[in-house]
């Protein structure tokens, strides 16, 4: 039984159990990708019924990994068969407890908003753009927002942490930004502003149908 409710696998080499942050961030952009689509029908179809699903879904996955034992959570399971070419990158598992409990809280209460209640409300609103921050840091840039809330309640250091930020250690000269890189990001956000204010009215015009093959309805 013990073998089967754990949180972390035990991996040669590592002191403590640890996941795989790939195929936490595979899980993390399948979950971003289906909260986000979800959340787009709402706005846009006024369609609550999806996020109904994907909210049961988030919550059951995130009960799995507290509970029960993260490989066994369907989304990591996805996860680790899509990046399962991929050299494993081991991070602390202790720390992502701490992350998935916060997870588990945010989906938690969605779940009693949106299935038990069955109501919206802006603290729906608010918890669902919580989730999709730390969905997306997760997926595009593998940085856990709960483990460095981690720090914030743990003395103690944590360990084996993604791209090794945990460690303090000199940037090489690929990783530094120069004052020009700097300037230019500033001038791009300018370019942006300024484009959006030239062309505005350009832009809202709708595209016509080039070669007719969609009919007159949609050339219109």
């Amino acid at each position: 039984m013990s073998k089967i409710i754990k949180f972390g696998e035990d991996v040669e080499g590592y002191n403590i159990p640890v996941l795989n942050e790939r195929e936490i961030r595979a899980s993390a952009g399948i979950l971003f990708l289906a909260t986000f689509s979800s959340l787009m029908l709402i706005i846009f179809k006024n369609n609550f019924l999806p996020i109904k699903y994907v909210i049961t879904f988030f919550f059951t996955d995130f009960l799995i990994r507290v509970f029960i034992n993260p490989k066994y959570a369907p989304t990591l399971i996805l996860g680790r068969l899509i990046v399962r070419n991929q050299n494993p990158e081991y991070v602390g598992a202790k720390q992502k407890l701490f992350a998935w409990v916060i997870g588990l809280i945010l989906s938690g209460t969605m779940f009693i908003f949106f299935i038990v209640v069955n109501a919206y409300s802006p603290i729906t609103g608010i918890i669902c753009l919580i989730c999709l921050i730390f969905l997306f840091f997760e997926s595009a840039f593998g940085i856990c927002l709960g483990c460095m809330v981690y720090k914030l309640f743990y003395k103690e250091k944590a360990q084996y942490c993604p791209g090794e930020v945990c460690d303090k250690h000199s940037k090489q000269a690929i990783q530094k930004v120069s004052v020009v890189q700097i300037l230019i990001v500033l001038l791009f956000i300018v370019y942006i502003f300024v484009t959006l204010s030239l062309f505005n009215n350009k832009f809202k015009e709708k595209p016509y149908d080039l070669f007719g093959i969609f009919g007159t309805s949609q050339s219109k």
